[in-house]
């Protein structure tokens, strides 16, 4: 009879997907997967269709949403059309007020760039052009940013790290001083740093809080794009214009943090006496030490401040289990995006945002329709939680970790969607989180051997993608948190072109107004994304047990303290 419900559920599988080249699935789903049988599960995916998350990717990514910058009228207009479907689809406000949003406030912070950035060491000189070698923001929720004849020294990765033994900054006093640091974190050792996998020590917002961290006037960072993991233009759309933050409490800030390219630095270090190569040979070791350029410079700038309100869409599924329903497992999607800035070649100043992130949107509301269309609740409860200002720093869902509608150590697990598949069907599917949970981890490879597909650990590990989107901030926490992204091996496809079409997107797309829908897309792949990701958070919230986090992983501890407190 299980065998029997189970083709049930794959036909309903293979319907939604409407491809002929899907790998078969084979065997049973575990038991406890379900509430009311594998048929009543199996039935409910029928709903996870490509119509539906079509209907969302162009409908978000509309040019009449203007890129849903936050706290914009396109920002809020996206909020309200989100807020009708879940309202259709039966789902509960879930936020702590007993609405549908849960607000925050936003600091608009637009700085002015100077055209021109001079650095000087004795009668010699150098000036860097604005937007082809530097970008400059304020650190400061003020209307002036300003450094004056302040020293330059290079501090290799900036980074302390008490338990690989690591310490960048030798105990020198850096106070006052503009640091030079170079992006991403040593890969050298598979047992320092994870070797190539990007750690959050390896991201930019460690680095130039670990630089405010040391009293430094500014930050500096050297971009090159196997360090960051994007290109050169990412930067120029991503951190021009205005950018948001959430209100200034008391973490220590410098006045100025930049970016230069690769070339600009070995012009800055030439400027010095110095061979960036090398400095960055010296930095590879856990010996090195602050290495003092002998360059002062000074930066003086405009910042626009203005003030705006954005919020996280909150929608509930409340459970079926009168023991287990103040317990939740949490989805989220981003619905944000850049909003309008920059205008590219052909003159569009609105960046979309369809890939990043209408399609992660469509993936988690597809979800949530299935789960509504289950004739009983899971056991735990759902909230479905499309969160705001990930652009900016993952605000939105950094917001709702500080204020969750339910605490920590009652949030089972995060599944997070951002981004979605447009190409097809895959033999595979990556985990960007995979070795983390031990639980998680036997969940998912189970489910996904029954959709024919095997699983993978993140993909482009030197890019950081664990510390790049909502699931970190529900990791830091203490939640064990998962992001399910694109395959590389794709049905039908020679070895190598997942990951062209991959990088073709990043190298061209990414963060760009051409992010845009486009009638070719394939929804396959992202209905089978949508699939696992049904089945495990099911599986999550009606499991007896909660997810564990590895022994040792660098969140358990804050798991085990939010258990504590929860007693």
């Amino acid at each position: 009879m299980m065998r029997n419900f189970f083709i049930l559920a794959c036909t309903a599988m293979l319907a939604a997907c409407g491809g002929d080249d899907v790998p078969p699935a084979t065997g049973q789903v575990p038991a406890d997967v379900l509430t009311s049988g594998v048929a009543d599960a199996g039935a409910a995916t029928a709903e996870i269709t490509a119509d539906m998350m079509r209907e969302y990717v162009r409908e978000l990514s509309d040019d009449k949403y203007e890129g849903r910058g936050p706290g914009s009228a396109g920002d809020a207009a996206a909020r309200a059309w989100l807020i009708e479907r879940m309202q259709e689809m039966g789902l509960e406000p879930g936020a702590a007020d007993g609405g549908w949003e849960q607000p925050f406030d936003l600091v608009g912070v637009d700085a002015q760039q100077p055209p021109e950035w001079r650095f000087g060491r004795g009668d010699e000189s150098l000036v860097l052009k604005q937007w082809d070698q530097f970008i400059v923001y304020s650190g400061m929720q003020a209307e002036r940013a300003a450094i004056e004849d302040a020293e330059l020294v290079f501090v290799g990765y900036a980074i302390q790290a008490p338990e690989f033994d690591w310490d960048d900054f030798k105990g020198q006093d850096l106070a006052g001083k503009v640091l030079v640091i170079m992006n991403n974190d040593p890969d050298w050792d598979p047992e320092l740093f994870a070797g190539e996998t990007r750690l959050w020590y390896g991201r930019y917002d460690y680095k130039y809080l670990s630089a405010a961290r040391q009293g430094a006037a500014g930050a500096i960072i050297i971009h090159t794009q196997p360090s960051a993991g994007y290109p050169w233009q990412v930067v120029q759309t991503s951190w021009t214009g205005e950018q948001f933050e959430l209100p200034a409490g008391d973490e220590p800030r410098s006045p100025v943090k930049a970016w230069i390219t690769e070339e600009a630095a070995r012009e800055l270090m030439a400027l010095a006496g110095q061979d960036l190569d090398s400095l960055r040979e010296a930095a590879y070791n856990r010996d090195f030490a602050p290495v003092p350029l002998g360059i002062t410079t000074s930066i003086a700038f405009d910042v626009g401040i203005t003030r705006v309100t954005s919020a996280n869409v909150l929608g509930l599924i409340r459970g079926s289990d009168p023991e287990l329903a103040d317990e939740v497992v949490v989805y989220t999607a981003h619905h944000d995006h850049l909003g309008i800035g920059t205008p590219n070649d052909a003159g569009d100043n609105i960046y979309n945002g369809a890939m990043d992130n209408a399609s992660g949107v469509a993936q988690t509301m597809a979800i949530a329709k299935a789960l509504k269309a289950m004739p009983e609740a899971p056991r735990r409860s759902v909230l479905i939680a499309l969160v705001g200002a990930e652009e900016q720093g993952l605000l939105g869902s950094k917001y709702y970790a500080s204020n969750p509608t339910f605490p920590a150590g009652k949030i089972a697990a995060n599944v997070n969607y951002d981004g979605g598949n447009i190409w097809g069907h895959t033999h595979d599917v990556t985990f960007t989180g995979l070795g983390k949970s031990s639980t998680i981890d036997e969940m998912i490879l189970e489910i996904a051997a029954e959709q024919g597909r095997v699983v993978k650990p993140d993909q482009f590990p030197d890019r950081g993608y664990y510390y790049r989107s909502d699931h970190f901030s529900f990791a830091r926490i203490g939640v064990p948190a998962l992001n399910l992204d694109t395959g590389t091996d794709f049905v039908d496809r020679p070895p190598e072109w997942g990951r062209e079409q991959q990088n073709h997107y990043t190298d061209v797309h990414y963060h760009q107004p051409s992010d845009e829908y486009d009638d070719s897309w394939n929804f396959d792949g992202m209905i089978e994304d949508a699939l696992l990701g049904f089945w495990t958070g099911l599986r999550i919230a009606n499991s007896d047990e909660f997810p564990r986090w590895v022994v040792g992983d660098e969140f358990e501890a804050a798991r085990l303290k939010a258990l504590e407190e929860t007693e």
